[in-house]
This record gives structure tokens, sequence and C-alpha cells, in this order.
């Protein structure tokens, strides 16, 4: 196997059947990422929430159940963990199945807050998401369709030496939008309500997985 991925040396390899998971120094910078705050999810504890009165001295707690909690974290792990995999797999499809765990489990983290607000915020946000779904699985489908193969190595090797398996520009740009709804477009149309949900540092890792995932995706389209 070639030793350079797009103009990047390839520092390690993890075969698992046909499927290669590898670390270039971008893929690496993104798994840390994911890896680091994936940990401290794990160590740490929410904030106490506060609301605060105006026009008065008044503010009160609201304690954050440990139901609650034991969910929140459960799908933050979870989410980092998807994060994860879609930073250093070598499969497209595989990269689509991870980034579709990642709005999952981002609409789980949100959803854990029993608010009316919250609640109908993580409502949206799986709408746009299962809509992202076509563009996604759709771009993976017409890669497959058109190159035969869903291996990131292949589609570079081919690439490099310029043969006809060359991947069709509107699969990459649906592969992006897929991602953009599946993360980032969610993230700012629900932004308002999330931000009032219980729950940091949880609520975090939607931003972080979502920034990580959409910045893969552009490393594959520039490979691919």
């Amino acid at each position: 196997m070639d030793n350079i991925l797009g103009g990047e040396a390839v520092l390690a390899t993890i075969p698992f059947g046909d499927i290669i998971w590898y670390f270039t120094p971008y893929t690496l910078l993104l798994f840390l990422f994911a890896a680091i705050f994936t940990l401290l999810v794990i160590i740490s504890r929410p904030e106490r929430y506060v609301d605060i009165a105006f026009g008065t001295d008044g503010y009160y707690f609201k304690e954050i159940t440990h139901e609650q909690m034991r969910f929140q974290r459960f799908m933050a792990i979870a989410c980092g963990l998807a994060a994860m995999g879609a930073t250093v797999t070598g499969d497209i499809f595989n990269f689509t199945i991870f980034t579709s765990m990642v709005g999952i489990c981002c609409i789980g983290i949100v959803a854990g807050v029993k608010n009316r607000h919250v609640l109908q915020a993580a409502f949206e946000y799986g709408i746009v998401i299962m809509v992202a779904m076509v563009p996604l699985f759709g771009g993976a489908a017409i890669v497959a369709a058109t190159t035969g193969t869903l291996s990131i190595f292949e589609l570079s090797a081919a690439r490099a030496l310029g043969t006809a398996m060359t991947v069709p520009f509107i699969a990459k740009a649906l592969l992006i939008i897929g991602v953009i709804g599946e993360g980032m477009a969610p993230l700012y149309i629900a932004k308002a309500e999330i931000t009032r949900a219980h729950g940091t540092p949880y609520i975090l890792m939607i931003s972080l997985c979502s920034l990580l995932v959409f910045l893969r995706v552009i490393e594959i389209a520039i490979v691919i």
C-alpha cells in the first residue's frame, strides 16, 4: 500500500477486513481532538444551570438529575466515539454511517432535557438530520456506482494516476451537503434553544463533533 495519501504521509494503517483505518497527520489531529474531549466528558460533571429573574436580585439553580446526567453523558460519549471513527475510516460508506451516528447522538444530547422549548428544537433538529441523510448516502451511492469502490485509498490512487475511475463532482457535493445537514445546519437552526439546555459540557460535544466531521469530509472530497 502507498505511504502517501492525497499528498500526506500515511503514519499508520489498521486493516479490518477489506476496510482500512488510517492515520495521516491531519486525520490523527482530528482523532486526538475527538478522543481528548470524549475523555473529558467521561470524567467531568455537568455545571449547575442558573436562571436569573431580571429586574430583581433573585436567581435560582436548577439541579441536573442523575438520570438526565447519565443519559446525556452516554450520548455525548457515543457522539465522541462516532466522531473518532469518522475521522480515521478509510471507507466512504463507513464515514456516512459514523456521520449519521453523530447526528443521532446530537439529537439525544439535546432531547435528554425535559424542557418544552428544548425538545421542540431537538424535533426540528431531527427533521433536518433525516432529510440530510438523503444527499449523504446518495453521494456514497453515486461514488460506488461510478467507480465500483468506496475505498478512499483506491479512489485516491486512481485520482493520482489520472485513470478513468474518477469521482463525479456531484457525489462530492452531495457528501458535503449531507454532512452540513447532519451537523452544521441543525446546530445553527436550533442554536437559540440548544444553548438553553442543561448539561454543559455535554452540549459542547454537538459543536465539536459537527466541526470534526465537516473538516473530515472536506479532506475526503480533496483526496478522492
